[in-house]
């Protein structure tokens, strides 16, 4: 039966468990990251960690612009108790060990004698660490002797071992000859800043400087600031004759520091440095010259102008001093302040850059061309190429890509559109990428991928093309020879094939082209596994029947006949999973609304080969004006249907007239 004592006993060790919890703030580009990071921070197994999550993490585009994982961890009650039972076991293995402390550095005890007014005065300062104390016989030795001069020796042993505290005591009279003391003259420099003492050594019975009459003589001047007295005692302690030294000082004033601004990205552009690989090699496509920023990143920030600090003299009359200039924050475009009137933001994405004065960020880029001149292009914003891209080099941007010429071998990848007034000649090696639409005077031996539509002016040649909406090619020359195009909506040119064969040409509509892309390759990935599962299945079943005549295999077999299981277990979970897959893909393309259709206001050559949903038709007689369709379940021919101008941009957003 469960107690009131008993529940009171749990509270309060729960109670200790939590006093016990900690907890910290990390952040990680990934999340298993931050979490390795905590584990090592709080000591213990990422298993007894638990989380929240504070800001999810972003990848960004092309790697820029990447938000780290921001998390809060704790350790699970579980966590508290192992961290202490291994604290507990490390106590009674490990004995305790000894701080040692700051490292003293040894030093001897030290002694001043010096006669003041009459008085033989002793100051006696202990030693450091492991050095020797000042003895009795060595004050003793240093004092002076003769008729003239009474010593208490009883005295001098007290303070030899007690020490006198840092201050001069008396040990003893001597009858003193004023004539012969010891003299100094105060100097005060001609900006009444600096206080300088000139003495003179004493001759025989003649008394020393005392610290006291030092500062009464200084303040006689009229001196009220800046009276050194640890200089004043070093002086009576090891006095210097015939040189200047210094006893008091005035407070200089101090300017304050002009306002400036703190740029967060080099302003220097000549300091852009190209990039190398972690090898040391260099890569002249990546020079390195855009800075990208996003929306809301801190570009810069004005400091402050700070006050000057007063000085003053030796007199007490006060020095002003200058407070530092201030400046006005350098605002340019797309950009504005935070909330604390001098932290300036980007207002949006895009290059920053400083113009004369001014913070600009520029959504719009604008290069001659791209070749090694200008290197690889990556940019927060609208590229736009006034010549041509060239071969190899790659522009990749968050907004739309304008190329006034032409792209060759290169990479294009947008978010939004891209327009080439030119052609593309992609000889097998380039590819397009874009998140909206692509328009282009020919597109010619490239891979590309499109989000929307493809309007072509005159041809697209033995290209790979993937688009989500529709292929329009409209133009005298419009025609689509050899290749692989996949369109979901519809493919419409003037001519599609070629009279003397050649490349094959096949075109897919009806579907949505990734699906399909997936579906094939899982498929293939299926095919492949039936293959690798019967070769597993033929050599599990000659180990077992080598086990079932000699009753028993030898281990390295046995071994490998238990590998052999597993392997064929991991094929057969991945069988099952890629089955389903295709099934969900299957039944996804069968659902679609859109069926798909295939027009050619000229010529449709033989050879052609085509795909509506899942039906394919092989054009085996030239035809002419014609619109390919599925009608319960067989390919249809009719009569050619134009495109709709109401279903289709024929010209891009914001497209730059050039």
């Amino acid at each position: 039966m469960v107690t009131l004592d008993d529940i009171r006993a749990e509270l309060e060790k729960k109670l200790q468990i939590d006093h016990l919890l900690r907890t910290i703030e990390v952040r990680a580009d990934t999340l298993d990251e931050a979490l390795a990071d905590a584990a090592v921070q709080l000591e213990t197994k990422i298993s007894y960690l638990e989380y929240e999550v504070i800001e999810r993490g972003s990848e960004g585009f092309l790697g820029i612009a990447k938000k780290p994982w921001v998390i809060n961890v704790y350790e699970s009650s579980q966590g508290v108790l192992e961290s202490q039972r291994k604290k507990a076991q490390q106590s009674e293995d490990v004995s305790e060990s000894v701080d040692t402390g700051p490292v003293i550095t040894d030093k001897d005890g030290e002694f001043f004698v010096h006669y003041f007014d009459g008085k033989i005065m002793l100051k006696v300062l202990p030693p450091v660490g492991n050095g020797k104390p000042v003895t009795a016989k060595q004050i003793l030795q240093e004092i002076k002797v003769g008729d003239t001069y009474t010593i208490n020796e009883d005295t001098v042993k007290k303070y030899a071992t007690n020490e006198t505290g840092g201050v001069y005591e008396e040990v003893g009279t001597f009858i003193q000859n004023p004539v012969n003391d010891a003299v100094f003259t105060v100097d005060i420099s001609s900006d009444e800043m600096t206080c300088t003492i000139l003495a003179t050594a004493p001759m025989k019975d003649g008394g020393e400087i005392s610290p006291e009459y030092i500062e009464r003589q200084v303040k006689k001047r009229g001196v009220t600031h800046g009276i050194n007295f640890e200089k004043i005692e070093a002086f009576v302690d090891n006095p210097v004759y015939g040189i200047p030294v210094v006893v008091a000082e005035g407070t200089k004033p101090i300017d304050g520091h002009d306002a400036y601004i703190s740029y967060n990205f080099e302003t220097d552009r000549s300091k852009l440095r190209i990039k190398e690989s972690s090898n040391g090699q260099i890569n002249f496509k990546e020079l390195n010259l855009i800075q990208n920023v996003i929306e809301g990143q801190v570009l810069a920030q004005k400091m402050l102008a700070e006050r000057g600090k007063a000085g003053k003299t030796l007199f007490g009359k006060y020095l002003e001093a200058k407070n530092g200039k201030d400046i006005p924050i350098p605002l340019g475009k797309n950009v504005k302040l935070d909330s604390d009137g001098r932290t300036i933001l980007a207002s949006m994405n895009g290059q920053v850059l400083l113009s004369g004065s001014k913070i600009n960020v520029e959504p719009i880029m604008e290069v001659d061309g791209v070749n090694i001149k200008s290197g690889n292009i990556t940019f927060l914003g609208t590229v736009i190429v006034k010549g041509n891209v060239d071969d190899g080099f790659n522009v990749k941007a968050s907004g739309n890509i304008e190329v006034y010429g032409t792209v060759g071998s290169s990479v294009l990848e947008a978010d939004g559109d891209i327009i080439v007034s030119l052609g593309i000649m992609g000889r097998d090696e380039g590819s397009v990428k874009c998140g909206k639409s692509l328009w282009a005077k020919f597109i010619q031996n490239t891979k590309v991928d499109v989000e929307e539509n493809i309007i072509v002016a005159d041809g697209i040649i033995n290209a790979n093309v993937t688009c989500n909406r529709r292929i329009i090619l409209q133009g005298k020359r419009a025609a689509i020879i050899g290749g692989h195009l996949f369109a979901t909506e519809e493919i419409n040119a003037k001519t599609i094939g070629s009279a003397g064969g050649g490349s094959e040409t096949i075109l897919e509509v009806g579907y949505d082209p990734r699906r399909k892309q997936r579906l094939d390759e899982l498929i293939a990935r299926q095919t492949a596994l039936v293959r690798e599962l019967e070769e597993l299945n033929l050599n599990v079943t000659t180990l077992e029947n080598q086990k079932k005549i000699r009753k028993s295999l030898p281990e390295e077999k046995e071994e490998a006949l238990r590998d052999l299981y597993q392997q064929k277990g991991d094929k057969i979970d991945e069988s099952e999973k890629i089955a389903a897959e295709i099934q969900e893909i299957q039944n996804y393309l069968h659902e679609l609304k859109i069926i798909g259709k295939i027009s050619a206001s000229g010529t449709v050559y033989p050879g052609v080969k085509m795909y509506i949903r899942d039906v394919k038709e092989e054009v085996r007689v030239e035809t002419k004006g014609v619109t390919y369709y599925l009608e319960n379940g067989f390919v249809r021919q009719g009569k050619y249907e134009a495109v709709s101008d109401d279903n289709i941009k024929w010209t891009p957003d914001g497209y730059i007239s050039h």
